[in-house]
């Protein structure tokens, strides 16, 4: 894995993880699935990293799978893209990164482009954005989570209308479905996913990784899972540094500077 198919930058607390093949419109092959499974790896284990931010180099998100390379990988077990050290990015099997990450797209966001949206926790996306499941085209199937989390967040009639015709749809399409939560001027989408994420850094980090710990579990596993959860979480952050810095900014008017302890 000599070449940097995955940049990845620190900014504060913010974590940038960006797809670098853009002679290749970013179309991932496995050293790219590696890299970015080692760069959700470093975002979840770095207590100093708060939200991941990942964007495209280049004028596309991605461009799917590269087949030439990952078809001939395929075994019996299926494909094994994630090192000692990394995560799945797209949550499909083993642990999945503790921290918000915010995705930034524009250009073509074809297949796992899009499973990475919906395994992300906000996506902005370039009003240029074009979108396709197209993997029945290529006679395979949906393999980073869309067949679980497609219909979920869109609804089964429009998830199935894109996943069985492989067709293409544009930004306003995938926000009216909620695959994306804001649609920007082509350019503008990763100083605005950069603004976010900020604005979610700057609030108490363990509250935050607990409640998207506590929405996931809802999520797979229902809502009573997730409610017999609720309080025992709330005194377990209730016992933390921060939630004594909370409390002393709210009494005196001021802006809390977290700490994460």
């Amino acid at each position: 894995m000599s070449e940097n198919r995955v940049t990845v930058d620190r900014r504060g607390p913010l974590l940038l993880i960006g797809l670098n093949r853009p002679e290749k419109r970013n179309a991932a092959d496995l050293a790219m699935l590696e890299q970015l499974a080692l760069a959700y790896g470093e975002l979840d284990r770095d207590p100093a990293l708060r939200v991941g931010v990942v964007h495209a180099h280049g004028e596309h998100f991605t461009a799917g799978l590269d087949l030439g390379d990952l078809a001939p990988r395929i075994g019996t077990e299926g494909l094994r893209m994630v090192p000692e050290g990394g995560i799945n990015p797209w949550g499909t099997e083993g642990e999945q990164v503790s921290k918000p990450v915010v995705l930034a797209v524009q250009g073509t966001c074809l297949t796992l482009g899009i499973e990475l949206a919906l395994a992300s926790d906000v996506v902005i996306a370039a009003d240029d954005t074009v979108f396709a499941q197209l993997e029945v085209a290529r006679a395979i199937l949906p393999f980073g989570g869309a067949t679980t989390r497609f219909a979920a967040r869109a609804g089964w009639g429009d998830a199935m209308r894109w996943m069985l015709t492989g067709d293409r749809f544009d930004a306003a399409e995938a926000h009216r479905m909620g695959l994306v939560q804001e649609v920007v001027p082509a350019g503008a989408q990763l100083d605005r996913a950069l603004e976010l994420a900020e604005r979610i850094a700057a609030q108490a980090p363990l509250a935050v990784q607990a409640t998207l710990a506590n929405a996931r579990l809802a999520d797979r596993e229902g809502p009573a899972a997730a409610e017999a959860r609720l309080q025992g979480e709330l005194v377990r952050l209730m016992q933390t540094d921060d939630a004594r810095i909370g409390l002393e900014a709210f009494m005196t008017r001021t802006t809390p500077q977290f700490t994460g302890r």
